[in-house]
């Protein structure tokens, strides 16, 4: 199961001090999804990865409500006008704390890889609310920064892109958009390095093209 405790953060922005969650453990059970989304018993952690000021929308983890937290006059700028009015409408979902995280990033200069990261957590999110529209949206958005990661030359790890490639064809697939899907999942073989030990992403993308089903083994 999940535990959390109460952690107290001081924003890098406003400098409010609030009260959060924060996960302390957890476990998973029934392996992972074919987009990599791993369940866990009881309460999801993903929510409370991420922390949102209460005063202005700034969102992050841990790491980002520390002394090194990177502060430009351009980030407070863009955080006062495009996230804080959201806060004003309640308390956010996990959903539009990695969405504000995303942001963040963005607006920091971060790779596109973690800005990737942060939004396909988004869509894992809009999964347990329940949220079919959003998640399809930030699936899409996901999968546009993972393929900016991919189209730089040292924007993914050689031994990484086997599975980064077969990544994106899953989300486009998840998305509804076969066509891209099936583009994608088709280029995973040329990206593999060492064809013992990722033969099982070669078996997930023909699976996935062929004849898709929900859970990895």
């Amino acid at each position: 199961m999940t535990t959390l405790q109460q952690v107290e953060l001081q924003c890098p922005i406003c400098e409010t001090r609030f009260r959060s969650q924060t996960v302390v453990s957890t476990n998973s059970f029934g392996g992972k999804r074919t987009d990599f989304h791993e369940r866990a018993a009881g309460t999801q952690p993903l929510p409370y990865l991420i922390h949102t000021c209460n005063r202005c929308g700034y969102s992050g983890a841990d790491r980002d409500f520390t002394e090194e937290a990177e502060v430009t006059p351009v980030l407070k700028e863009r955080v006062w006008n495009e996230l804080a009015p959201a806060i004003t409408c309640g308390t956010l979902s996990g959903s539009e704390k990695y969405e504000a995280a995303a942001k963040v990033a963005e607006w920091q200069g971060m790779e596109p890889r973690h800005i990737a990261d942060l939004l396909l957590r988004a869509a894992w999110c809009c999964v347990d609310e329940g949220d079919v529209e959003a998640e399809r949206f930030f699936r899409r958005k996901a999968a546009w920064k993972f393929e900016e990661s991919l189209s730089s030359f040292d924007g993914v790890a050689r031994e990484e892109r086997a599975v980064l490639t077969y990544l994106v064809g899953e989300l486009w697939r998840r998305a509804g958009d076969a066509e891209q899907a099936n583009s994608w999942l088709n280029r995973v073989q040329a990206e593999v390095v060492d064809s013992q030990s990722q033969q099982w992403v070669i078996d997930a993308a023909r699976q996935q093209r062929d004849c898709p089903r929900e859970w990895f083994g």
